[in-house]
């Protein structure tokens, strides 16, 4: 079965998406094509596979949010139509083997590290699962339910941070392809059926829409056989879908998700318009370094919000979309053609709620202002340019960047790095922080309990001063609070919503609230 293609409509959207997947290996050109990625490490004892399929959860047909996850969930867990789950499960234990799932809007990854003793073994189970899966009925069960469960229960009870942000991506991207939870909601996920996830395997798992990757002390000749199983799959590919541009929000948009929480969590961003493959991706990297790299004390957020005033775990900005991986590097496998700019301010203490939102809003518009001095500039470009150093330290982490570097157009995109970030120089970074950030339109989620008090306080521009356990501050950090609980926040009414939080993905979008 062929999946919806037109030569021209791909071609179109290659272009703009920067992406050339067919380059890969000297692979044929043609939309229909299968294409691989290799990378030999003779004498390695590993073998890491990644197999990717250009098909993410952006895909979801209309009224079946969350059909993506739950088909590739299947063929990650769901076993094949000779072997089933569990009999997968059991052959897979001696080999210390697994497969893992990494889904995004645009991407989906299946990938496996196993040593080369097993990989015929390994490989054998591996392609079953995914070129003739089983599709029973009980693991279609199984699995709906616990997504299921996810949406309607862990997500909104247990996961505050993650809840946050899901509701941040709603607001960013309403009436977008990428608006949507990837696990779907209660009522789109309670209505898929088995026959629609088959359908979907059918029209998207496709030659075109497959690229693997192999990395490692593989014997010569594996990836041919690897390629000769998967040119098994029908012919077709999937056209990249249209992207309109995300919506900048007007002014300050709340959305306060009402919930008996001991912490309050926040997240707020905006669109950006430019991803790794714009030449001012590496400047702006820079800035969003030294405000807020991810779990690095050395930022000015962590150092402002966690480090002098004690309030939290931790506080960290991002200029793209970033998932975490190995220990606090950000994982690859998550291309995306639109990227967002995004703080997130982990549980704080309520009563310190209005005060953080303040001081967050008030250090970016400073950024914005006044930019990084010549010494920080520096410093901020020396660790991030051996950081990235750092990314890539198995085999599979090596794979995964070298994929996502042909998504954007890249070799080698951490190649591409080290050339460039010792020629930046600090203007290039301050004037990409102006063409990019700025502080007053800004959708901000709030996860928190009596969030009518907090509407009304930021409304009201009410004071916000900021309450210690340590009532022994030093003197400089006090002066400054003094400055911060009355920063004035343009904040209209009618740009505040509140929904209780257990009115979330009960069904697409953001629940109209009050």
């Amino acid at each position: 079965m062929k999946a919806r293609s037109t030569k021209t409509a791909w071609l179109g959207s290659a272009v703009l998406a920067g992406t050339v997947f067919l380059a890969a290996c000297g692979d044929s050109s043609g939309p229909d094509r299968l294409t691989t990625e290799l990378l030999p490490v003779p004498g390695n004892p590993l073998v890491a596979f990644r197999i990717l399929t250009k098909i993410g959860t952006a895909e979801d047909p209309t009224g079946k949010d969350g059909l993506c996850r739950l088909t590739w969930n299947l063929l990650a867990e769901g076993g094949s139509r000779s072997r089933t789950a569990e009999d997968i499960s059991r052959a897979f234990f001696p080999m210390a083997a697994s497969v893992s799932l990494s889904l995004d809007k645009e991407t989906a990854v299946f990938s496996a590290t196993i040593h080369r003793d097993n990989l015929a073994a390994f490989y054998a189970l591996f392609k079953e699962m995914l070129l003739d899966p089983g599709f029973r009925e009980e693991d279609f069960n199984r699995l709906k339910a616990a997504q299921l469960a996810f949406v309607e229960k862990t997500l909104t009870g247990n996961m505050d941070e993650q809840f946050g942000k899901e509701i941040l991506g709603l607001m960013l991207y309403e009436g977008h392809p990428f608006g949507r939870t990837d696990a779907g909601t209660v009522e789109t996920v309670g209505g898929l059926t088995l026959d629609d996830v088959k359908a979907f395997y059918r029209e998207h798992f496709v030659r075109g829409n497959i690229t693997i990757g192999l990395a490692g002390g593989y014997p010569e000749g594996f990836p041919e056989e690897v390629r000769r199983d998967f040119e098994k799959l029908p012919e077709g590919f999937t056209p990249r879908l249209a992207l309109p541009p995300a919506s900048m929000p007007k002014g300050l948009q709340f959305v306060l998700a009402e919930k008996d929480t001991p912490g309050t969590a926040i997240s707020m961003g905006f669109p950006v318009s430019l991803t790794k493959s714009d030449k001012d991706f590496f400047a702006l990297w820079v800035a969003g370094a030294h405000f807020g790299e991810h779990r690095q004390h050395v930022s000015l957020l962590f150092q402002k919000i966690r480090e002098e005033r004690g309030q939290n775990y931790g506080d960290y900005a991002y200029i793209e979309h970033f998932v975490e991986g190995r220990d606090k590097f950000p994982a690859p496998g998550h291309a995306r053609r639109q990227q967002y700019f995004s703080i997130w301010i982990r549980p704080l203490p309520n009563s310190n709620r209005h005060f953080v939102i303040r001081q967050t809003l008030r250090e970016l518009k400073r950024l914005v202002e006044d930019g990084l001095s010549e010494e920080r500039f520096e410093l901020v470009r020396t660790y991030l340019l051996n950081y990235t150093k750092l990314y890539a330290q198995t085999l599979d982490e090596r794979l995964g960047w070298r994929m996502d570097s042909r998504f954007y157009g890249y070799e080698d995109f951490l190649a591409e790095a080290a050339r460039i970030l010792p020629r930046l120089t600090r203007n290039d970074v301050n004037a990409a922080v102006k063409k990019y950030l700025q502080a007053s339109d800004v959708c901000i989620a709030v996860i928190t309990p009596d969030a009518g008090q907090l509407r009304d306080d930021l409304v009201s521009n009410k004071p916000s001063p900021i309450r210690y356990a340590n009532p022994n501050m030093p003197a400089g950090v006090i002066n400054e609070d003094t400055v911060i609980q009355i920063y004035s926040l343009d904040v209209r009414p009618e740009n505040v919503r509140i929904v209780p939080a257990g009115e979330f993905f009960r069904r697409p979008g953001i629940p109209a609230g009050r």
